[in-house]
């Protein structure tokens, strides 16, 4: 050994290599870092958990060593037994998650629906047939799916308590709640009294059995490993366990706390407000007024919680005179909680609801309905008429709250008093349900019904009257299709989910524009009502001073006199930095004379504007659609959901072009040319592309799924199928995004890589020979191959073998399920060959692997890269 080879040291231990631990060169590294023991990177990669350098990010190999008494081929009796020992672990694994998946997804549902319904049937003999009906078979799926819903609900009022104490304990309690001995939490956070209540009790027991898994999975971990490994896998440790996925049965006393805890929350937070309301409803006789609601259950519950709250508040108020303090917290926090549970139906349940139905009720003639047809409907689906109702309030009332912050960032601050800032981050609802009194929420909610719903009416309702006489035969709208359509109600739906509105929405300029019109109208009105400091403040004054102090900046540095002109210009510009970051507080403003004749005016232009613009939404892009859906269709009806959709795209991408060649035109006619050639070559390879991934592809795809799966599902071989090409293109396209999201959320492989790179490029930097090598060719070639070869087989060497003219009819339609089928069998029987080469390499090693040797890093030229002495093997 040479002086070179005894400077070799391993980098872990910085000891030399031995006959019985060699050095090994195991990766890219060189110099004093090049070599290793092997036993030093074992626990190294025990330790990091990695399976490459962490320096060169090389991935390290190792080659087994066997037995000398290995055959060649291991015996039949071998691998028989091997094959015995996994399925046998494959069915007892089997068992454990059959049983785990009937706890958790039968037995925990199926109580809880089973329960409930028992507890509100009303009579004695339901309850002594409680265990029988537990073990009935009837209804199982309905009454798991029912379960499921009633576990959710529980689940989901648990957790609403315990954040209701949460914000109870850190926000402080009322001054109501906390007189005469209470004290608020402090301010190093320490909560009052207040915890002392009945939801504490539900809390212990969920964080009983919690830090019971905790604790128990905890040690077994740290027993069996040590610390280090024990940190990583203590998170999933504790879910699997809770879940049963472990392998053993302790979730079984899980599976009994949560039913146990399901009943406990059934019975008291449905069955005992529901009876109380029942009874209520009962003696006051409005039992058949409550029943034509359809929703029977939902109101008495409610009114039985009215009614509990009532009876808290008054037993609050006795305690309070008797002096029982303790009994005087606990009714009042329980008040507390059921106040706010009722106040946040009100704000999410019964505000958009009203908000719902007040916009269908003004928008009647709009559609040529009546309140008869309304009834009607819901006379017919009363939970699916309540529930769109809702939905369409609950987009309203987003979009209002949306607008409104977009006021904010215009206006000065300090205009929209009367409105509450979503913004700010002393707003919170939650504490001002609990703080607030009941009249005051009363009186928000009066005043919210009153502002919607003259919006309602200032840009619905006299919108459409006017266009009724202005236009008579412009409205109603057509919301419905007939039978000679040439474009089915499927196809426009999909290309409206699919193709239009997503491309509308996620465009940022929408919202730049509608900002920018809100200014302009703000400095219009300002200017002309004389209310400019009102509205907008005077940033721009104090933003011209600043600028005019930066500019006199170097002459001040020469004039001693002028230090007081530059304090000011740098307060001034110091004020405008401040006001640039955003509104803060309340801003001064300068009161004109006649200030409420003003603001008068200004609400009567803002009435107007509001109008006009209702106006031309509710007119020009569904005049623009039909025209358009006029060359393609003819004279047949179209949605005018469709329409209107149609017609705002085109009225967004005229706009869009419009504001781009304005902000070209300062650039002078040479840039102007230059851009319009950059921007139609970009257009041209969009237009290709578009053609490519969002045409031809997806017709393909529709196409091939209409012959494999839609033809031999509906056409009988009598018949001959007839293909829309429209539909299966609208149908291809729903495919295509589908198989797209799937495939970038699933491993790395070339289609992934390819789509990951095009979203990457965007448009601007479009590649076109990419998308059409990588991405357009291979994926069409693929698609027609599988539309021409059994089209192929079926037409031109079927009728070659000499068959009857009947089974050439029945290769022909089905030929495309059949070879989808050899295909699903040749790629299962593929992973059962690899799955079996798994189990042949696991056998091998369980019997004759005796340990592993290091391999060294070879080079590309060949030159295999010697460590010294390394021919001794791990044993």
């Amino acid at each position: 050994m040479d002086t070179a080879e005894e400077a070799d040291i391993c980098r872990v231990c910085r000891s030399e290599g031995t006959l019985d631990k060699p050095l090994y060169h195991p990766c890219v590294c060189t110099g004093s870092i090049k070599f290793i023991h092997q036993e030093c990177l074992v626990q190294w990669l025990k330790h990091s958990r990695k399976e490459y350098c962490e320096l060169c990010k090389h991935r390290f190999a190792f080659t087994p060593i066997y037995s000398p008494d290995m055959p060649s081929r291991l015996p039949v009796q071998d691998i028989f037994a091997g094959l015995v020992t996994s399925i046998g672990t494959a069915i007892r694994y089997w068992f454990h998650y059959t049983l785990v998946a009937f706890a958790w997804l039968g037995v925990v549902p199926l109580t809880a629906c089973r329960i409930y319904k028992c507890l509100f049937t009303g009579s004695v003999s339901s309850l002594l047939t409680l265990p029988l009906d537990m073990l009935s078979t009837e209804n199982l799926l309905a009454d798991c799916l029912q379960g499921c819903f009633v576990v959710t609900c529980t689940l989901c009022a648990f957790i609403s308590l315990v954040w209701l104490r949460e914000q109870i304990v850190h926000g402080g309690a009322p001054l109501w709640l906390e007189q005469n001995h209470a004290q608020p939490a402090n301010a190093a956070g320490q909560p009052n009294e207040v915890k002392h209540t009945c939801i504490h009790t539900y809390i212990l027991i969920y964080l009983y059995i919690y830090i019971y898994i905790y604790i128990y999975i905890y040690i077994n971990t740290c027993m069996h490993t040590d610390i280090y490994a024990c940190m990583h896998t203590y998170n999933h440790m504790v879910s699997t366990c809770m879940l049963g996925l472990d392998g053993s049965l302790v979730f079984l006393e899980h599976v009994f706390w949560v039913v146990s805890l399901n009943t406990l929350f059934i019975l008291v937070f449905a069955f005992c407000p529901y009876h109380i309301g029942h009874f209520s409803v009962v003696g006051l006789g409005f039992e058949d007024y409550v029943r034509a609601s359809h929703f029977e259950g939902l109101i008495t519950t409610i009114v039985g919680y009215v009614l509990l709250a009532i009876t808290l508040i008054v037993c609050h108020g006795l305690a309070a005179l008797v002096r029982f303090q303790r009994s005087r917290r606990l009714l009042g926090v329980c008040y507390i909680v059921v106040k706010v549970s009722l106040l946040v139906v009100v704000e999410i349940g019964v505000f958009p609801l009203i908000c719902g139905w007040w916009l269908d009720i003004c928008s009647l003639e709009m559609f040529d309905a009546s309140l008869k047809d309304r009834e009607l409907s819901f006379e017919s689906a009363p939970g699916t008429t309540m529930f769109l109702h809702w939905l369409v309030g609950m987009v309203y009332v987003f979009y209002f709250a949306s607008f409104i912050l977009l006021l904010r960032e215009v206006l000065r601050p300090g205009v929209l008093w009367f409105l509450r800032n979503l913004n700010d981050p002393d707003f919170n609802p939650v504490q001002e349900m609990i703080h607030l009194p009941i009249y005051r929420h009363l009186r928000r909610f009066i005043l919210s019904v009153v502002v919607f719903g003259s919006i309602v009416l200032l840009m619905l309702w006299l919108p459409i009257r006017i266009i009724k006489h202005v236009l008579p035969t412009f409205l109603p709208y057509n919301v419905m299709l007939y039978s000679d359509a040439p474009v089915s109600e499927l196809s426009l739906e999909l290309l409206l989910l699919q193709v239009v509105l997503p491309a509308l929405l996620e465009q940022g300029h929408t919202r730049q524009w509608l900002k920018g019109l809100v200014r302009a109208w703000t400095v219009t009105a300002g200017y002309l009502l004389d209310l400019h400091s009102y509205l907008l403040g005077d940033q721009e004054e104090t933003e011209n001073n600043g600028n005019q102090a930066a500019n006199n900046n170097q002459q001040a540095r020469n004039n001693a006199n002028a230090a007081p002109a530059v304090g000011e210009g740098l307060h001034a510009a110091h004020q405008a930095i401040l006001q640039q970051g955003g509104p803060v507080g309340f801003q001064p403003y300068r009161r004109p004379s006649r200030f409420p004749l003003r603001i008068v005016l200004l609400i009567l232009f803002m009435c107007v504007t509001l109008l006009l613009a209702s106006l031309v939404c509710l007119t020009l892009p569904v005049f623009a659609g039909r025209w358009l859906m006029s060359f393609w269709t003819g004279s047949a009806k179209i949605h005018e959901l469709y329409t209107a959709a149609c017609g705002l795209y085109v009225c967004w991408l005229s706009i869009r072009a419009v504001t781009v060649l304005l902000a070209w035109m300062p650039q002078g006619r040479r840039v102007i040319l230059l851009k319009v050639q950059e921007w139609t070559l970009m257009i041209m390879k969009t237009l290709i592309v578009a053609l490519l991934l969002a045409g031809v592809i997806p017709l393909l795809l529709g196409l091939l799924f209409e012959l494999v799966i839609v033809a031999p599902l509906r056409v009988p071989l009598d018949q001959t199928p007839l293909f829309y090409p429209w539909q299966d293109w609208a149908l291809g396209v729903l495919h295509a995004k589908i198989i797209a999201a799937i495939t970038l959320m699933g491993p790395q492989w070339w289609l992934k890589t390819v789509i990951e790179q095009v979203y990457a490029n965007g448009i601007r930097n479009i590649d076109l020979h990419f998308i059409i090598q990588k991405l357009a060719a291979p994926v069409i070639a693929m698609l027609l191959l599988s539309l021409c070869v059994p089209y192929v087989i079926a037409v031109g060497v079927v009728p070659i073998v000499g068959v009857t003219a009947e089974m050439q009819n029945l290769v022909q339609r089905r030929i495309y399920p059949f070879l989808l089928m050899v295909v699903v069998l040749m790629g299962i029987l593929s992973f059962q060959i690899r799955q079996f080469k798994r189990l042949y390499e696991h056998i091998k090693n369980d019997k004759y692997l005796v340990g592993q040797r290091l391999v060294n890093y070879e080079r590309k030229a060949g030159k295999p890269g010697g460590a010294t002495h390394n021919s001794s093997a791990q044993e």
